[in-house]
């Protein structure tokens, strides 16, 4: 299938596991008891279809080398999944090659993107280390995106590393996971404007309500937030991504599709059509 037609949304971030094939040991304590099941793509089809979704990014969950060939196969059996976004070891010596052995399993040409859990790395400067760069001008010579999975304090590393590698773009996760719960901007706002100031760096309109108050959180509590990276990046640069299944401890598919337009209203048509659906096409090569 390769390129695609494009006529709808693309949900640019998304999730799906099997507990029965690899345990997701991220999802531990009471709170996070209810992503304990299997969310396989077929939960998620009529959802999407349901709310204009034509086509998504099918993102990896966790650092283990055979999750990614298993979603490259489930996109090349899928209509609505176009593109994945995998992992791989950043600091090996032979990232090249593993990059090239992806691209050569069934459903390897939907590969479009590489993402590494960052957010869970102790040094706030990973992204800058000599071994990651180098793994990162790898991923960025095979064509292929870097996804930026990322906590507020991590951003000016990010940044740096965006500088440095002008050839490789950079698209930030989630806004960078600001505290909306919290209501404070700063100092996240400044450390995001640093990040969009880099050319290369795209940004996921996404898993927003699951930094607020998952029980009441509202529009206006997002607003602030999606109001900067809308500045910051613009429409240009900026793509909606869901964040499913992660976002239902927070809100129903539905109900994250109609924040998102409600933050969205005041764009014009054009713009709006930029966040729903040319950034993520053009940016993941998707059509």
């Amino acid at each position: 299938m390769g390129a695609v037609s494009l006529m709808g949304i693309i949900d640019a971030h998304h999730h799906v596991w099997d507990l029965a094939v690899r345990d997701q040991d991220w999802i531990t304590g009471p709170e996070l008891a209810p992503l304990r099941r299997d969310f396989p793509l077929s939960d998620l089809e009529p959802q999407a279809r349901a709310a204009n979704v034509d086509h998504t990014l099918l993102v990896q969950t966790i650092t283990v080398a055979e999750e990614t060939p298993e979603l490259l196969a489930l996109a090349a059996e899928s209509d609505l999944v176009a593109g994945v976004v995998g992992w791989t070891d950043l600091t090996a010596p032979d990232v090249a090659e593993t990059l090239a052995r992806l691209r050569a399993l069934p459903g390897g040409e939907w590969l479009r993107g590489i993402r590494h859990q960052v957010q869970g790395e102790p040094d706030p400067s990973w992204l800058t280390r000599p071994d990651v760069l180098r793994g990162l001008r790898t991923v960025a010579h095979a064509g292929l995106v870097y996804d930026v999975v990322i906590l507020p304090h991590q951003l000016p590393a990010a940044a740096s590393a965006a500088r440095r590698l002008p050839e490789l773009t950079f698209a930030l996760d989630h806004l960078g996971k600001p505290p909306i719960t919290s209501g404070q901007l700063a100092p996240w706002s400044a450390a995001v404007r640093e990040f969009a100031a880099q050319p290369n760096t795209v940004c996921k309109l996404s898993g927003m309500v699951t930094e607020a108050d998952w029980r009441q959180w509202t529009v206006d509590d997002l607003r602030p937030y999606a109001d900067t990276v809308l500045d910051a990046f613009g429409p240009q640069r900026l793509m909606f991504g869901s964040d499913w299944p992660v976002c239902t401890l927070a809100a129903s598919y539905a109900a994250v599709v109609d924040a998102t337009g409600a933050l969205l209203a005041g764009l014009s048509p054009d713009e709006k059509a930029a966040v729903w659906t040319g950034t993520a096409g053009r940016v993941y090569g998707l059509a």
